[in-house]
């Protein structure tokens, strides 16, 4: 089994930044995306931003340019990086792992996503 510890939520006021991590841990073999999800209250989860293990990133359109996807791979770790916070971004943001376990079968983790609140 594969556990993601998410750290980094909080309240923020608009305009204000705030840095999600993500660690991974388990009997992995390697890990082929990493990803951070958002869901807000009566809305479906949305995917926000994904990374692979060649650091190729890919960001829904209402981050583009506010916030940064990274990772270390020696340490399993995915970062959200989130500036320019706005009233928006409001919601519980949950980490995504995609790969395989050490005897060869695949995996898919979440963890169990950390509050992000923008409030003046």
């Amino acid at each position: 089994q594969v556990h993601l510890m998410e750290s980094g939520g909080g309240l923020v006021q608009p305009g204000g930044s705030l840095r999600l991590s993500c660690a991974a841990s388990g009997s992995i073999f390697s890990i082929n995306a990493m990803g951070w999800y958002r869901q807000a209250p009566g809305k479906q989860r949305e995917l926000v931003a994904s990374i692979t293990s060649g650091r190729s990133a890919n960001y829904a359109d209402s981050v583009k340019g506010r916030f940064t996807i990274s990772r270390d791979n020696a340490k399993n770790t995915v970062y959200l990086q989130m500036n320019s916070l706005n009233p928006e971004d409001t919601a519980v943001y949950y980490c995504n792992a995609v790969g395989y376990y050490s005897r060869g079968s695949p995996f898919e983790s979440w963890g169990q996503g950390t509050q992000v609140t923008v409030s003046s």
